[in-house]
């Protein structure tokens, strides 16, 4: 029997060994390949969206490209442009999401920090305001806080001081107040150390060199410059802040974080008036005395401005609002006064005036000569000798006055100068001038009074005004009748 073979195809032997070289794990050379694969690079924020916004395009030139878009167009028109305007809202709402992520996310008041501790804070501030979550926000704020001890970052810079505010604010948003004031507290102790050991070391003179004053920067202030001279100074680098800066800057902190404290003990949830009242007085006290060192002294090297007529006034009218609770208006009157005087706002003013004339009409005359304001209102020969007849009568004229003053300062402004506040208290100078002559036995123009303010109140829709002229009509009934 004769025996066939079958004749393999030289090029298929070939293809074959190249086949079975390439099931193998070596190459020519009889190394040995890696059998586990190269991991893929990471995948960021940024390639992620693009990624995701390019799949997006092909898939919509897809739908362009199809039939079915014509016979959809063809047959239900409406339906089609429709659909795609909602598509283009959404792609805005996309493209604004993305912006608003790069820049809040990434703006200058997380870039000032360091890495690490800006990435807690977004952390923070993501589960304060988009995800609410209140026990994730606070870990990642005391997270952030502890990250900056960590890197020895200052506790006095504006930046660590800064966290502490906002979780104090945070705290006060999901209404824990009792939290809030202790956040506070505890900067405002922190304030008060480093504030009395700095002017312990500026009287010892053992303040570090790296907080004493330049030997020119006093030079560089007391020099007015012309406008080249400004450019060229803005176009050098900041001089690093001294003790005296620092200082002032501490002091302002600890002067607004006080006010603050007054504000939230006087709040509903925790009702400690007493405790308010104390740190108001702390805190207006600490601001003239250092108006004092000032004018007296004069503005030490790289010390900077002091607080602005308007956060000054500011403490002073919490202030004198509570005293005005306690009934103490002699000493109320003075700080309204003062903070009518530090008022740049023409209807905040006009509020003011209306606190005047009030702490006038209640003034306590039982006690002749127990504030100085006293002589200027019943007269200096007279004060002490006028019965308390006379003398209330005087204090109700100056009150009409100050109530008169009110109403024309807060119907003054027009245009853009006009606020709702020049309308409230155009509101309430009405009411208060009612009450006065009412107590002046007037009850005709008492009336007329009420009656506009009732009108306007209810024009402007402010309900207190009309509360209160509400109540002055129907005291006047009752005394009528």
């Amino acid at each position: 029997m004769r025996l066939v073979f079958v004749r393999q195809n030289p090029a298929l032997s070939i293809c074959q060994q190249c086949r079975y070289q390439g099931t193998t794990g070596q190459d020519r050379n009889n190394t040995p390949k890696s059998s586990k694969p190269q991991a893929p690079p990471p995948l960021t924020v940024g390639k992620f969206i693009l990624r995701s916004f390019l799949g997006s395009v092909r898939s919509i030139g897809t739908v362009f490209k199809s039939e079915t878009l014509r016979k959809t167009y063809q047959t239900n028109p409406i339906s089609l442009v429709t659909a795609f305007f909602v598509l283009g809202s959404v792609g805005v709402i996309m493209i604004y999401v993305v912006y608003i992520y790069f820049t809040y996310f990434n703006g200058e008041h997380f870039t000032r920090y360091p890495e690490p501790v800006a990435a807690a804070l977004r952390k923070a501030l993501y589960f304060t305001n988009v995800d609410q979550d209140p026990k994730r926000a606070l870990k990642y704020y005391k997270q952030a806080l502890a990250l900056c001890d960590e890197l020895n970052i200052d506790p006095f810079t504006d930046e660590v001081i800064g966290i502490k505010l906002q979780v104090s604010h945070w705290l006060q948003t999901i209404n824990n107040q009792a939290n809030a004031v202790q956040v506070l507290e505890s900067l405002l102790a922190d304030c008060k150390r480093w504030i009395e050991k700095a002017e312990n070391a500026i009287k010892d003179g053992t303040v570090p060199p790296s907080l004493m004053p330049p030997s020119n920067l006093k030079d560089k202030e007391e020099k007015a410059g012309s406008k080249q001279e400004e450019e060229a100074e803005k176009a050098e680098p900041k001089a690093p802040e001294n003790i005296w800066g620092k200082r002032n800057r501490i002091l302002q902190k600890a002067v607004q974080i006080s006010v603050k404290l007054a504000e939230l003990y006087n709040d509903d949830h925790l009702l400690k008036p007493d405790i308010a009242h104390e740190r108001l007085i702390w805190g207006v006290e600490t601001s003239l005395k250092e108006l004092a060192r000032r004018t007296t002294e004069g503005i030490k090297p790289g010390e900077g401005n002091w607080m602005n007529a308007e956060e000054h006034g500011a403490a002073l009218e919490s202030l004198a609002h509570s005293y005005e609770t306690r009934d103490l208006f002699e000493l109320a009157l003075p700080l309204f006064f003062q903070a009518l005087g530090a008022s740049r706002d023409q209807c905040h003013s006009a509020v003011l005036m209306n606190n005047i004339a009030v702490c006038f009409a209640q003034h306590n005359v039982g006690r002749p000569g127990v504030a100085a304001i006293d002589k200027t209102v019943v007269g200096e020969k007279s004060g002490s000798s006028a019965t308390p007849a006379e003398r209330r009568a005087a204090y109700l004229a100056a009150a009409q006055r100050w109530a008169a003053n009110a109403k024309q300062h807060a119907t003054e402004p027009k245009g853009e100068q006009r606020t709702a506040e020049c309308d409230e208290a155009c509101a309430v100078s009405l009411c208060n001038l009612g009450d006065i002559a009412s107590l002046t036995g007037k009850p005709a123009e008492a009336r007329q009074f009420f009656e506009q303010a009732i009108a306007m109140s209810k024009k402007i829709g402010y309900t207190p005004a009309i509360t209160q002229a509400e109540a002055g009509l129907e005291n006047l009934s009752k005394t009528s009748s």
